[in-house]
């Protein structure tokens, strides 16, 4: 039986939920679906699907592996579609989502390279810090920062990102420069309201600092500006403040107490066959995200 054969129903009982639906998504019966995943397990010799009547449900090993099935089979689609790329012409509608902020100045602009390139291709960009549902939205692909939660979705890493703690020369020269994360209660430090703290790490283990809280305010953009006018220190991810730490408009500090950098992701529907467009999209969000130099460029 070939391994590809059983990585693709175990993505597609993942996916879907049940052998019924995978089944019929591959145009075979659901007692072949099962023995694909019965020689899977049996090959690993690990539990990857809890089984029963009413559902089927991912172990903690299943959980693992459908990441990497997802981006194994995602790599093979790309290896394959790369032979006729010399032929094909990307086409049609692209639809994207992507958080607000981030979308505003990490997205629109690559789309609008994309499609000046791409001149057959149109698309919509919808920038929303809500959780869009993409299929029942028609949505392409979204571009997620942080944990992924939905198993779902075939989701391709873009690059990292982290965050750090900044403030203006200004604010420096005035208050000192903190060496401790303890030396954070002395300073005006502004706070996100619907953010529970700032994550740190110390001693080699999480360390959560709650802002005293004179400054605060529901939208992260007001806090960079007001972290550019000296008004405080700012937990902002490099997303957002790259430019202005090359420039030295803010300077970061406590970096070595920063937690590891979150994952960018481009996440999209499981398919047979990505649309070129899509592939394409995804491929130019990676080139650029994955660059170091990329996040503090100038504009």
């Amino acid at each position: 039986m070939s391994k590809l054969k059983e990585l693709e129903a175990f993505v597609q009982v993942a996916s879907k939920g049940s052998l019924t639906a995978a089944a019929a998504g591959e145009g075979v019966t659901p007692a072949i679906i099962g023995r694909r995943l019965d020689a899977l397990e049996d090959r690993l010799g690990v539990r990857l699907l809890v089984r029963t009547t009413r559902k089927l449900t991912l172990t903690q090993e299943g959980e693992a592996f459908l990441e990497d099935c997802q981006r194994i089979l995602t790599d093979l689609a790309n290896a394959e579609a790369q032979l006729t790329l010399g032929s094909a012409r990307a086409s049609g509608h692209l639809k994207v989502t992507a958080p607000a902020g981030f979308g505003r100045k990490h997205v629109a602009p690559l789309m609008l390279g994309f499609l000046r390139a791409h001149p057959e291709v149109s698309a919509s960009l919808d920038l929303s810090d809500r959780t869009v549902d993409l299929v029942n939205e028609g949505v392409d692909c979204a571009v997620r920062l942080g944990g992924l939660e939905d198993s779902s979705l075939v989701a391709v890493r873009l690059g990292e990102m982290k965050r750090v703690v900044v403030g203006s020369p200004a604010y420096f020269q005035q208050r000192g420069t903190p060496r401790t994360l303890d030396d954070l209660h002395a300073h005006d430090c502004l706070a996100l309201a619907t953010q529970p703290g700032w994550d740190f790490q110390a001693a080699g283990k999480p360390a959560l600092f709650k802002p005293p809280g004179r400054f605060v305010c529901n939208d992260g953009a007001v806090l960079h500006e007001w972290a550019l006018a000296g008004m405080g220190l700012a937990w902002r991810s490099l997303w957002e403040v790259g430019e202005d730490l090359r420039w030295g408009r803010l300077v970061s500090v406590l970096d070595e107490f920063a937690t590891a950098p979150v994952g960018i992701h481009a996440v999209f529907p499981q398919r047979r066959h990505l649309p070129l467009r899509v592939r394409l999209f995804i491929d130019l969000l990676k080139d650029n995200y994955g660059r170091p130099d990329y996040w503090d460029k100038a504009e």
